[in-house]
């Protein structure tokens, strides 16, 4: 048995993932249109955050999260009782997901080929749930709020997956921009 065998199953997981080789190709495919369209020049670094000293993705990502996991709790505990609100959620989090994942692309633009293997599974998987969500939005609109409810559940499962990434690459990998302040040593 490897020591890898021996690892809890999502660090397991995530190791293979970050070992993937195969997902080299599509990284390598994206990396020059990325680095074009949100990873370099000034408009770069807005995007990392630079001109805040911290990295801009983890705020902006709240606002998708907070907004999507809030129409989630009025389906479930109003069960169907706040359509109209629960409506407004879905769709604030896909106005707001759009510049998030644009401040994403322009710091996996500057991360290294490990990280850009986890950030390109990360981006996929939020992709689904953007679809998810969309399909959502559309089923309430069109008046089918059990259809929304449910599609819903499931953008938020595949979004928890592709935020467990998220975080393993903010926290365990320390991808992100960041003021060079935040690397000194802590004093007595």
């Amino acid at each position: 048995m490897s020591s890898l065998d021996q690892l809890p199953v999502l660090v397991r997981l995530t190791r293979r993932l970050e070992d993937a080789e195969a997902l080299d190709g599509p990284v390598h495919a994206l990396e020059p249109k990325v680095r074009r369209l949100f990873g370099s020049g000034a408009r770069g670094r807005v995007l990392r955050g630079d001109w805040l000293g911290h990295a801009l993705h983890p705020l902006l990502t709240d606002f998708v999260i907070g907004s999507w996991t809030s129409a989630t709790v009025l389906d479930v505990v109003g069960r169907g009782r706040w359509p109209d609100a629960a409506r407004t959620l879905v769709g604030t989090g896909l106005v707001v997901v759009g510049p998030t994942a644009w401040t994403g692309w322009a710091e996996w633009s500057e991360a290294g080929p490990t990280d850009k293997r986890v950030g390109f599974v990360h981006a996929v998987s939020n992709g689904v749930a953007i679809g998810l969500y969309a399909s959502s939005w559309i089923a309430r609109r069109r008046g089918n709020q059990r259809a929304g409810a449910r599609r819903a559940l499931a953008g938020a499962a595949v979004a928890s997956a592709a935020g467990f990434l998220g975080g393993h690459l903010a926290v365990a990998r320390k991808v992100g921009s960041r003021h060079p302040e935040f690397d000194a040593p802590d004093l007595p």
